[in-house]
């Protein structure tokens, strides 16, 4: 099952001007616990995803929010030549396709 088939919400934004969020909501919670448990949620499949080494990506998990936060550097900082989203607020879009 594809993750955007699963969750409610999947977004992205800047946490400041070097590092990214990504938020991935969930209606249910077989259907957090299933993606929470996924190794395709992991630091290193991010990473992999992100083209980022696991060290620079940070997976927080939010049971009480049915909620995962994931955590990351910015691979050119905000606003700087070559920033093709100010906000990071189209970086969700890999995401969309992770099997879990």
């Amino acid at each position: 099952m594809k993750l955007a088939d699963l969750a409610q919400v999947i977004r992205s934004k800047n946490a400041g001007p070097r590092r990214l969020t990504l938020d991935i909501m969930f209606a249910t919670d077989a259907d957090y616990q299933r993606a929470a448990q996924s190794p395709a949620l992991g630091p290193e499949a991010i990473g992999r995803l992100y083209h980022l080494p696991p060290e620079q990506v940070t997976v927080i998990p939010y049971p009480v929010g049915r909620a995962i936060k994931v955590v990351m550097a910015r691979t050119i900082m905000a606003g700087d030549p070559g920033d093709f989203d100010v906000y990071g607020a189209q970086q969700h879009g890999p995401l969309l396709g992770v099997e879990l």
